[in-house]
C-alpha cells in the first residue's frame, strides 16, 4: 500500500507542504485519503506537462471560450478542483493547456494565479476576459493586449490641508471637479495620491522589494501577439444587434486594474489623461504581478465590453460583454496557435 512519503517524494517541496498542511484544515467531509487522490491525479497530470496557464474570470468569459471547438478537454483528467476552483486541462492546437476561471477581483486573481504556478507544471501565464474602453481612439468590441499595467487602486486619501508631496506617480484632486468649480477648499473629501505597488521578485533580494508603478508583460509574449492585429473579429452579437464599425486587436497599449469597476466618464478621462491608460478591469495587474514576481512569462489580452462611463444612458456591458468575450476568446485561441512548436508536449 502506498504511503503519504511514497505518494508525495517526487513532487515539489511547495506542494508537498500545501498538502500536509491542508490535511489539518479540511473540514470532516474532504478526508485524508480524498486528498492522496487528488495529490496522485496532479502528480499524473504534471507529467504530461509542460501546459499554458489560462486565467479568466467570470462566467460570460468562461462561456466564450469553452463554446470554441477549438479546446479539447483531455480524455483521462479534464479537470481537478482545487480551492473550490475548477482547474481544466486539454489541448488547444496541439499545446497542453491548464485553465481556471479565478472569479472577480484583484485577490482571486493573485490567488488563483499563484496556486496554479505552484500546483501545476505551467510554462507561461495567459490571462483574458473584459474591460471597460479608457481610449477615445478604441471602440466597443475592439480587443486590447497592453504592455504594461498599473494598479490604480493603490492610492492615499488625502486629508485636505496636506501639502502634496514629490515622490508618488499621480493626484486627483476632488475639489477640481466640483460644481460650480472652486478652489477646493470647499470640498472636504481632499485627494487620492497614487503610489507604487512593492514588487517581491525571484530576480531581486530577499525581503528587498522593487516599488514599481507599471507591471511589464512578456516582450517575447507581445511580439508574437503583434500578428493578432490583422484577424477578424465579431462586430454582431446576433442578426438584430451589430456594432456600427468592425473591432481591432491592438498590441501595445497600456491598462489599469483596481478593485473598481468603472462606470464614470470624469474619472475615466483622468485616467487616460494621467496614466495613458486605454482600459480598465480588476485582476489583470494581479496576474501579471503574480508572474512577474515569480519569473514566468505572461501576457494579458482583454476585449473591451463598455465605455467605462462615458455612453449615453446605461452601461453597455449588458449588450456587448458576450461579444466582447467572444472576440477575447478568438485572439486567445489564436496567440495560443503562434506560441513555438516546444509548447507541443506528445501524450
Amino acid at each position: 500500500m502506498a504511503t503519504l512519503d511514497h505518494i508525495l517524494r517526487p513532487l515539489p517541496l511547495l506542494f508537498i507542504i500545501f498538502v500536509i498542511s491542508s490535511l489539518h484544515v479540511l473540514p470532516a467531509s474532504a478526508t485524508s485519503s480524498d486528498k492522496l487522490k487528488t495529490a496522485t491525479t496532479i502528480r499524473k497530470v504534471n507529467r504530461k506537462g509542460p501546459y499554458v496557464g489560462l486565467v479568466t474570470v467570470i462566467e460570460t468569459e468562461e462561456d466564450a471560450f469553452l463554446a470554441s471547438v477549438e479546446f479539447r478537454p483531455d480524455p483521462n483528467h479534464p479537470f481537478i478542483d482545487l480551492s473550490g476552483r475548477r482547474f481544466r486541462i486539454g489541448k488547444i492546437h496541439g499545446k497542453k493547456v491548464m485553465y481556471v476561471r479565478c472569479g472577480r477581483g484583484m485577490v482571486n486573481a493573485a490567488a488563483a494565479t499563484q496556486q496554479m504556478i505552484d500546483v501545476f507544471d505551467v510554462k507561461g501565464i495567459v490571462h483574458f476576459g473584459i474591460a471597460g474602453n479608457i481610449n477615445n481612439s478604441m471602440s466597443i468590441g475592439d480587443v486590447s493586449i497592453p504592455n504594461q499595467i498599473t494598479n490604480a487602486g493603490l492610492w492615499d486619501w488625502l486629508n485636505p490641508d496636506k501639502a502634496e508631496g514629490s515622490d508618488n506617480e499621480a493626484y486627483l484632486d476632488i475639489g477640481n471637479y466640483n460644481v460650480p468649480q472652486s478652489d477646493g477648499n470647499n470640498n472636504m473629501l481632499g485627494s487620492l495620491r497614487y503610489g507604487h505597488e512593492q514588487l517581491y521578485s525571484v530576480n531581486g533580494h530577499i525581503s528587498s522589494p522593487q516599488n514599481v508603478f507599471w507591471i511589464n508583460t512578456t516582450q517575447e509574449w507581445l511580439h508574437l501577439a503583434a500578428d493578432l492585429e490583422k484577424m477578424e473579429l465579431l462586430q454582431c452579437v446576433n442578426a438584430s444587434l451589430c456594432l456600427p464599425e468592425k473591432p481591432k486587436l491592438v498590441v501595445g497599449l497600456k491598462a489599469a486594474t483596481a478593485n473598481i469597476f468603472v462606470d464614470n466618464a470624469v474619472y475615466r478621462d483622468f485616467l487616460y489623461d494621467t496614466f495613458e491608460v486605454s482600459s480598465s478591469d480588476m485582476e489583470s495587474s494581479a496576474v501579471a504581478m503574480t508572474c512577474v514576481s515569480n519569473g514566468y512569462p505572461v501576457i494579458v489580452i482583454r476585449g473591451l465590453s463598455d465605455l467605462a462611463g462615458a455612453q449615453t444612458g446605461t452601461n453597455a456591458i449588458r449588450k456587448f460583454g458576450s461579444l466582447a468575450a467572444a472576440n477575447t476568446a478568438r485572439a486567445v485561441l489564436e496567440f495560443i496557435k503562434k506560441l513555438p512548436s516546444n509548447y507541443n508536449v506528445n501524450s
